[in-house]
């Protein structure tokens, strides 16, 4: 049996990517956790998320949220954690962006008898995920939408592969995953059997403008199939 379902990655695959401070964005938590003193606390906050992100993306056997990120810095029991948590959200909720040919392609893909799924390495909660895809026209076009604030295991784990399998219900030769270009390991994605569509020269957000090439550099890789050929994109 062929490609029966093709997955993707979210940020800079179905999200595009864009130059924030972090910084910035964690001075909104501190700002409710310490605000007559927010800025060792937001200082403390990024490099805790730094720390995690290094550990978790090289290792991918630890997952966790960002509620455990703020409340092991917010120590206090005091704090307003929720509001801290609140503040954050919405911080990065001003930044977010899709990709502006995402709902044509996963619509394409639907049409042509695909399923489709996600996975995205991420603490932030599903629901605010969910939002993001929601108000950007793609939640219903994916099938399946896994994040790994909710699972054990990171990317490039390859037990947080397997969970998007099983959620999609196609094995890994029947599935061709898009990952972020920018690569987090796939040696996991290898060892599962699951075949790889990456781009080769395109700027990292245009998921519609890609070009996929034939032979990527993979084992078993292959085209998505129903990606279509788009003029480069120099943004």
């Amino acid at each position: 049996m062929g490609v029966q379902a093709v997955l993707f990655d979210w940020g800079g695959t179905l999200s595009t990517y864009r130059h924030v401070d972090l910084l910035e964005m964690w001075r909104a938590a501190a700002g409710v956790l310490a605000p007559d003193d927010p800025e060792p606390v937001a200082a403390a906050l990024l490099a805790a998320e730094a720390a995690w992100w290094q550990h978790s993306t090289e290792h991918g056997d630890r997952s966790g949220t960002t509620a455990q990120l703020v409340r092991s810095v917010a120590r206090t029991a005091q704090v307003d954690v929720e509001g801290a948590l609140a503040a954050y959200h919405h911080a990065w909720t001003l930044t977010v962006e899709h990709d502006p040919h995402a709902a044509a392609v996963l619509t394409g893909l639907r049409q042509r008898g695909l399923r489709t799924g996600m996975l995205s390495n991420t603490h932030w909660p599903r629901d605010l995920h969910e939002r993001w895809l929601a108000d950007a026209g793609l939640r219903d076009l994916l099938d399946v939408r896994l994040y790994t604030s909710d699972l054990p295991h990171l990317k490039p784990h390859p037990q947080a592969f397997a969970a998007l399998l099983s959620a999609v219900g196609v094995s890994a030769s029947q599935a061709v995953f898009a990952p972020e270009p920018v690569a987090v390991p796939v040696r996991s994605q290898v060892e599962v059997q699951m075949r790889g569509a990456f781009p080769e020269d395109v700027d990292v957000g245009q998921l519609g403008a890609r070009r996929l090439p034939q032979d990527s550099g993979c084992p078993g890789e292959q085209p998505a199939p129903g990606l279509p050929p788009r003029a480069r994109s120099d943004r």
